[in-house]
């Protein structure tokens, strides 16, 4: 396992994957409290530190069961929480999102699940409509100042919100914003379009989470396999293959995986290690196993090398149109608007 800092705007070293703990529980499709310490066991050992969980995850039990297995070694690794919903039947106002209320009560809770002092990363876990950004940043620095966070990030959040909220940080002198979390693969690309060109300007960390799809890119489904989106497929037939671009780039995940001798699970996160390499950008994946064979097949991953002209397949099969004003841009600083004269000389580095 190899490491790296989150982002630029901090020096917290974390692991090449987190583990995703959402399936750490005892409900009957959860991993089992033995599971889960094996799971969790056999991460530390491959050199995984860095952990993300939620209050909602598992009703809570998840969070139990990390604080259970962190023990005496807590320092040693990284704890991503987040706030912000609420599994409880009886949802009242005062304990549901992102409010400065919300936010310290939530977390509280979490400490004591943790059975830590501490968090080390703390994120709302997706935009409330109605808590202004400001009170969000405001919270996070009392919480860094109280020593019960060390740094504050932000899930699902567009990228203007977040791209002001790290303005706001930096010209306010409050400890600034360290990362995101949001969905990415090789079957969903839009964050290209804003969020990581957002996250490579501002530095901050990319916590990726559904790096294989809900399992689509793993073809299971083809086959009859579970997984999180069988009720999709009992709904609609597709189990994810909802497009046609989305059918055509797992077909290339599994013509790449016969041709390199390994499987999809492999391809899938060996594209996303040479995708941070290509935009510059911190993209740490979230592996989330519900067992310790799928734990094995995300760590075979890391030994992975495709060729370039794999890559090159995945590449163009998933792409996305990235739109107005980006396609705009390109078009004129190559091609001009008048003629065959560009408006601009090329840039010197790629713009994003």
């Amino acid at each position: 396992m190899r490491y790296q800092t989150f982002g630029r705007q901090s020096g917290l070293r974390v692991s090449e994957y987190v583990l995703g703990t959402a399936n750490f529980g005892s409900a009957p499709a959860a991993a089992g409290l033995a599971g889960s310490k094996a799971i969790f066991e056999a991460f530390v050992a491959a050199g995984g530190t860095t952990f993300d969980v939620s209050n909602i995850y598992q009703n809570g039990e998840a969070e139990n069961i990390v604080g259970d297995l962190l023990g005496r070694e807590r320092d040693e690794f990284v704890v991503i929480t987040k706030y912000t919903g609420s599994r409880h039947t009886r949802i009242r106002p005062g304990t549901t999102g992102n409010s400065r209320k919300t936010m310290i009560r939530s977390l509280e809770e979490s400490l004591r699940r943790l059975k830590t002092e501490y968090v080390d990363v703390l994120m709302p876990h997706f935009p409330d409509g109605v808590t202004p950004v400001p009170e969000i940043l405001a919270g996070f620095e009392d919480l860094i100042r109280a020593g019960k966070i060390r740094y504050g990030g932000l899930s699902n959040f567009p990228a203007w919100r977040v791209a002001g909220a790290a303005v706001r940080s930096e010209l306010s002198g409050r400890a600034p914003l360290a990362g995101i979390q949001t969905e990415y693969s090789l079957a969903e690309r839009s964050a290209e379009r804003e969020l990581i060109p957002m996250a490579q300007a501002h530095g901050l960390g990319v916590v990726l989470y559904s790096p294989l799809a809900g399992g689509l890119l793993t073809g299971k489904y083809r086959s009859g396999g579970q997984g999180r989106l069988s009720a999709r497929a009992a709904a609609t037939g597709t189990a994810g293959e909802d497009t046609g671009q989305r059918t055509a780039v797992l077909d290339a995940v599994l013509v790449v995986a016969e041709e390199a001798g390994t499987g999809p699970i492999q391809v899938a996160l060996a594209w996303l290690r040479h995708r941070a390499a290509q935009v510059q950008t911190s993209l740490i994946p979230i592996v989330g196993p519900r067992t310790p064979a799928h734990l094995k097949g995300y760590l075979d991953a890391l030994d992975v090398e495709l060729g370039q002209e794999h890559f090159r397949l995945l590449d163009e099969v998933s792409a996305v149109r990235l739109g107005t004003p980006h396609e705009d841009v390109a078009a004129a600083l190559t091609h001009g608007t008048d003629g065959d004269r560009r408006l601009l000389d090329a840039p010197l580095v790629p713009v994003q």
